[in-house]
């Protein structure tokens, strides 16, 4: 699977299976503007989606009537398959909470996401990995802290699903098994292989009875 990490824009992307777009390239999306037809952002990344046959994600900034969020829309050959909202807002910031996960099924692979603020909240790229997800796939506008790629090699490591992230101007790879790539090229492809290894992980519990009682 070939994943291309775009953090600005970018004339020419290189043959892959999902590009990942930066911040900087929809930027802010109007939904009122959208549905009156006055811009056309989301309809240009399923536009770029059908011209490099390929999924696209985009992290980008949705307003709609004076709430703004930070979101990934997410399109396949030509088909926008829907936008995914930030689930975790800090007090203080000026964004509003979306209310699930995102996971789609791109050119056969399964692919989650992770938006800014929901990396440093583990359960949700847990469930993502629960769910079946070949590779995740994170959207940061900025890189602010070195802890940061430090999540990046961890959740890969313990989940066992390849991340892929656009953190400001740079891109990462970390691997399930521990490896951690970085990279500020204006265009940067990584290749993984999607795995499905399993392991049996026992556990002694105290408690559920096997002689319980029948009057209930």
């Amino acid at each position: 699977m070939k994943v291309c990490v775009v953090p600005c824009s970018a004339e020419k992307i290189p043959p892959c299976d999902v590009a990942l777009f930066g911040f900087c390239w929809l930027g802010e999306v109007d939904y009122e503007s959208e549905l009156s037809g006055k811009t056309d952002k989301f309809e240009e990344a399923a536009r770029l989606s059908r011209s490099c046959g390929c999924g696209v994600a985009c992290a980008c900034k949705t307003l709609s009537r004076g709430v703004v969020r930070k979101s990934l829309a997410i399109a396949d050959r030509g088909k926008l398959l829907g936008i995914t909202d930030m689930n975790h807002v800090f007090g203080g910031e000026e964004y509003k909470s979306g209310a699930y996960l995102g996971l789609y099924t791109v050119g056969g692979y399964k692919v989650g996401l992770c938006i800014e603020n929901d990396l440093y909240f583990p359960e949700g790229l847990r469930a993502l990995s629960s769910c079946g997800c070949n590779i995740i796939l994170a959207a940061l506008e900025e890189a602010r802290s070195p802890v940061q790629p430090v999540l990046f090699r961890a959740y890969a490591y313990i989940y066992g699903v390849p991340v892929i992230a656009c953190a400001g101007r740079t891109a990462y790879f970390a691997s399930p098994e521990g490896e951690l790539a970085s990279s500020t090229r204006p265009v940067t492809l990584f290749e993984t292989e999607p795995q499905n290894g399993y392991r049996l992980v026992t556990r002694r519990l105290r408690g559920i009875s096997e002689e319980d009682s029948a009057d209930y």
